[in-house]
Formats: C-alpha cells, sequence, structure tokens
C-alpha cells in the first residue's frame, strides 16, 4: 500500500514516520520517503499504520 503524507518536510521528519510505522505488528516497511510511504501488511496492519502515522503529526492519505 502506498500512503501519501502530508506535512513531512525534512530527514527528521522521515525518521519520525519510520518510527512510527516500526511500531505496527508485522507491518512490512518498503520505503519511507517526504511525502510518502510504502508499506505491506493486512487489512488491520493498515488501519494501524494510518493511525501511527497521525500520532506522529502527519496526514496520511492512501494512495491510489
Amino acid at each position: 500500500m502506498e500512503i501519501a503524507i502530508e506535512g513531512m518536510h525534512s530527514p527528521e521528519c522521515v525518521r519520525q514516520v519510520r518510527r512510527a510505522l516500526e511500531q505496527v505488528a508485522g507491518m512490512q516497511i518498503r520505503e519511507v520517503s517526504i511525502g510518502s510511504a510504502v508499506v505491506d501488511g493486512d487489512a488491520q496492519q493498515r488501519a494501524a499504520a494510518l493511525e501511527a502515522i497521525e500520532k506522529a503529526g502527519f496526514q496520511p492519505h492512501i494512495s491510489a
């Protein structure tokens, strides 16, 4: 799943999002870059990933 993430502007933002995603049990993180993340997981993990990104202070949107 590709996630567009608003509010990321620096390498520190990338680290914050990666740390948030690492807290989601079973989530496979393929890539995190400024403005997006690509992850693999089931529906529950994907929902948890979006919540984790929001809690880190960013606005996630599933990319089509």
